[in-house]
C-alpha cells in the first residue's frame, strides 16, 4: 500500500468518525457514567493480608538424622504450600474464636490464598465490608494455621523420639555402648532438643493490618475501563452503521458508483439554501457556489473536444435530489458568460420554474408540443444580472416552463417527434439547451428524452442518495446507451480547516486538477 492509498484510507476512516461523532460520544459518556454510577453504589469491601513463609528444606529433620523428603518442583511446592493452607478444619476455628455470628463458610468466602510470584511466602487475604473483621479473619487464620503446623511437628518429633527409645531398650548393655548404640542415643538427644524448641515448616512473614482505604470498588479503575469500553463500542457502532448505511457520503462514492467522472461539487451553505428555495432564483448565489457552477460550465468544454454538446440533459435518481437548482444554475453560468442559453423544464408532472423565476405559468412546452404555442411565443427571459445589481456582462436567460396545464400523458408528448422538432427549433436559436428533468426513479417520462440530446448529467445529492438505487439507475442508463457525460455532487459540506477548491473544486476526470 503507498502512502496516498494510505493518506485516502485515514481520510476516510477520520470521515466515518466525524460523520458518528455523535454515536462515539453517547456511547462513551453512557458507558463511563454507568461504570462510575455501579461502582458508587456497590458496597465497600475491605481487604487485609498476612503473610506465611514456608521453609521446604526440612533442616531439623536432618540435622535430627530423619530422611528427607524428595526433592519437589518450586512450582509443586508452591502448589502444595497452598493447598496446605485451605484443608483442614482452620475456617471453622476461625469463626469459633471470632464469634461476631460467622460461620465456617463464610470465613472460606471471605479468604483468597494465594503466592506471592515464585517465592515460598503465601498470601492469607480477608475481604469484608468491615475493616476490623477483614483484619481479624486473616490474622486470626494464619495464626491457626502456623500454631497448628508447630504442634504438628512438636507431636512428629515426640513421635520419632519415642520410636528411638524403644529401639535403644531392646539393644543389649554391650550393643548400646557400640557404634550403632552411640549413634541412636546421639539422635534420640536431638530430637529431645528439638521437641522441645518451636518447630514447623512454616512461619508467620508478615502480620496483616487494619486497612485504611477499600479494596472495592476501585471508582476510578472502573470509569477509566468504562470509558474504554464505551469508547471502543461506540467506534464499533460507528462503523458497523457506516457498514450498513445506504447513503453516498462523499464525491469520489458517487464518482464510482456511477462509473463516470466528476463534474463539479456543489457545497452547501445556508446562504445557498436560501437562494435555492422555490422563490430563490431571483436571489444572487453566494461566491463559492458561484464559483462552483462556472467551474462545472467550464469541465463540460472539454468534452467538447470530441463531440458537438448543444443539449444537455440534467437528470438525477430522486426527487430532492437539487437537479433543478443544478440545471438552473448552470444554466445562468453559461449566460454570464456570453452563452445564448435556454433552459427547458421538461418535468412536466411537477413543474417549479415559472415560481422560481417569477415567470408566468404558461404558455410552455406542454403547449408547443400540442400546436397551442410556438416556441418563440412560449420562451420567456431573465435578466439574469438584474438579479445581483451588477452591470450587464452576459446575455439574458431563455426559459421555457412546462406550462399552466398538466398533461395526462407527459411520457408520450416527450417521447413524440414533436419534441424532436422543438429541440432541432431551440438548437437553431440557441448555443446551448440545457434541460431539467422529472426523476428517473420516480417515472419513466425523462427516459424517452436520453436519446435526444448530446449529453446527460447526473446529480446526486450526498448524504441523502443511496447507493443501491444509484447502481440500479447507473445499469439502466448503461444498457440503455444514455450519452452519460458525468456526475454532479450536490450538498457537499465544506470541512473546516479544509479548502474546498483544492479537495474537489479542482477535479478532472481522471483525478488530476487541473490550472
Amino acid at each position: 500500500m503507498n502512502a496516498g492509498e494510505s493518506d485516502q484510507n485515514l481520510e476516510a476512516a477520520l470521515a466515518v468518525l466525524r460523520r458518528r461523532a455523535p454515536w462515539i460520544l453517547l456511547c462513551f459518556i453512557v458507558a463511563t457514567g454507568a461504570a462510575f454510577g455501579f461502582s458508587k453504589l456497590q458496597t465497600k469491601k475491605y481487604t487485609s493480608t498476612a503473610s506465611l513463609v514456608f521453609s521446604n528444606t526440612n533442616l531439623a529433620g536432618t540435622v535430627a538424622g530423619l530422611s528427607a523428603a524428595s526433592a519437589s518442583s518450586p512450582q509443586s511446592l508452591q502448589d502444595t504450600n497452598v493447598e496446605l493452607i485451605q484443608i483442614g478444619d482452620m475456617a471453622a476455628k476461625t469463626a469459633n474464636q471470632l464469634g461476631h455470628g460467622l460461620t465456617p463458610q463464610s470465613v472460606t468466602n471471605a479468604l483468597s490464598i494465594s503466592p506471592q510470584g515464585d517465592t515460598s511466602v503465601v498470601n492469607v487475604s480477608a475481604t469484608s465490608a468491615s475493616p476490623q473483621l477483614a483484619f481479624q479473619i486473616a490474622n486470626t487464620y494464619s495464626t491457626i494455621f502456623v500454631d497448628e503446623q508447630q504442634n504438628a511437628g512438636h507431636q512428629y518429633y515426640l513421635s520419632a523420639l519415642a520410636t528411638l527409645n524403644r529401639q535403644l531398650a531392646k539393644l543389649s548393655p554391650r550393643a548400646r555402648s557400640g557404634a550403632q548404640g552411640l549413634a541412636l542415643q546421639d539422635r534420640a538427644q536431638s530430637l529431645a532438643t528439638l521437641a522441645e524448641l518451636p518447630s514447623g515448616t512454616v512461619q508467620t512473614a508478615a502480620a496483616a493490618s487494619i486497612p485504611t482505604a477499600p479494596s472495592s470498588p476501585r471508582v476510578a479503575r472502573n470509569a477509566v475501563l468504562g470509558a474504554v469500553l464505551g469508547l471502543l463500542l461506540g467506534l464499533g457502532i460507528a462503523f458497523l452503521l457506516e457498514r450498513v448505511d445506504q447513503r453516498i457520503r462523499e464525491p469520489k462514492d458517487l464518482e464510482a458508483i456511477y462509473g463516470l467522472p466528476l463534474l463539479g461539487v456543489v457545497p452547501t451553505s445556508n446562504a445557498f439554501s436560501r437562494a435555492s428555495r422555490r422563490d430563490g432564483a431571483t436571489r444572487a448565489l453566494p461566491p463559492r457556489e458561484s464559483e462552483a457552477f462556472h467551474f462545472i460550465r467550464a469541465h463540460l468544454r472539454y468534452f467538447k473536444v470530441d463531440r458537438n454538446l448543444r443539449t444537455l440533459l440534467v437528470a438525477s435518481a430522486a426527487s430532492g435530489d437539487g437537479k433543478t437548482t443544478v440545471a438552473r444554475n448552470l444554466s445562468i453560468a453559461a449566460a454570464q458568460m456570453g452563452s445564448l442559453v435556454l433552459l427547458v423544464e421538461a418535468d412536466l408532472r411537477n413543474p417549479t420554474l415559472a415560481q422560481q423565476f417569477g415567470l408566468d405559468a404558461g404558455p410552455g412546452l406542454a403547449d408547443v408540443l400540442i400546436g397551442a404555442a410556438s416556441l418563440s411565443s412560449a420562451t420567456q427571459i431573465v435578466d439574469i444580472d438584474a438579479r445581483s445589481g451588477e452591470a450587464s456582462q452576459g446575455r439574458p436567460l431563455a426559459v421555457l416552463v412546462a406550462g399552466a396545464t398538466r398533461p395526462p400523458n407527459p411520457g408520450e408528448l416527450l417521447e413524440s417527434h414533436a419534441m424532436e422538432r422543438v429541440l432541432a427549433q431551440a438548437i437553431a436559436a440557441h448555443d446551448l439547451i440545457i434541460i431539467d428533468t422529472a426523476p428517473l426513479t420516480a417515472v419513466s417520462d425523462t427516459f424517452p428524452l436520453l436519446r435526444k440530446v448530446d449529453g446527460v448529467i447526473i446529480v446526486g445529492r450526498l448524504g441523502y442518495d443511496r447507493r443501491d438505487a444509484a447502481r440500479q439507475l447507473h445499469q439502466t442508463l448503461a444498457a440503455g446507451g444514455s450519452p452519460l457525460l458525468g456526475v454532479i455532487a450536490n450538498a457537499f459540506k465544506v470541512r473546516r480547516n479544509a479548502s474546498y477548491g483544492y479537495d474537489y473544486g479542482n477535479t478532472s476526470t481522471n483525478g488530476r486538477m487541473f490550472d
